[in-house]
C-alpha cells in the first residue's frame, strides 16, 4: 500500500514540476534595451512585460514572473512612499502564459556575454580611435 501512495506521490510531483513555466526576466531596462535571464515562476503566476516612464521622460521596461491577479495593470510607483505625491515610475504589466512568451519587446535572450563583448569591443575601439 506504502509502494502504491508513493508513486502516486512520484506522479503527482511530475505534473506539478511540468506546470513550471519558465519566462524571460529582466529587472529593470532603459529604452530598447533589457538583459534577460531565464526564471521558472512560481504557482499562480504569468510571464509578463513591463513598459513605462521613467520621471514622464525615460523609457523603462521589465520582465518576468507576476501573480495573476497583477496581470494587465499600471501601477505607479512613488517616492518615498505610496503615499506620496512624487511618482518615479509609471508602468503598464501585460501579461502571456506560454514558455517564454514575453521576448519582445527589448534585446529577448540577450546574454550579458553577448553584452559584455560589446562593451570590450568599444571600449577597444575607443582606445585605438584616441
Amino acid at each position: 500500500m506504502n509502494r502504491i501512495i508513493l508513486q502516486l506521490f512520484a506522479v503527482g510531483f511530475c505534473f506539478a514540476v511540468a506546470q513550471a513555466m519558465e519566462c524571460y526576466k529582466c529587472p529593470i531596462g532603459l529604452w530598447n534595451l533589457c538583459i534577460t535571464t531565464k526564471t521558472t515562476c512560481k504557482s499562480g503566476e504569468h510571464c509578463f512585460s513591463g513598459v513605462g516612464k521613467a520621471a514622464k521622460v525615460i523609457d523603462i521596461q521589465m520582465k518576468g514572473c507576476l501573480e495573476v491577479a497583477k496581470c494587465n495593470m499600471t501601477e505607479d510607483v512613488n517616492f518615498p512612499s505610496s503615499s506620496s505625491n512624487t511618482t518615479v515610475y509609471s508602468m503598464t504589466k501585460t501579461c502571456c502564459n506560454t514558455e517564454l512568451c514575453n521576448a519582445a519587446p527589448g534585446l529577448p535572450g540577450a546574454s550579458g556575454l553577448s553584452l559584455a563583448f560589446a562593451a570590450v569591443a568599444a571600449l577597444f575601439m575607443a582606445n585605438i580611435l584616441v
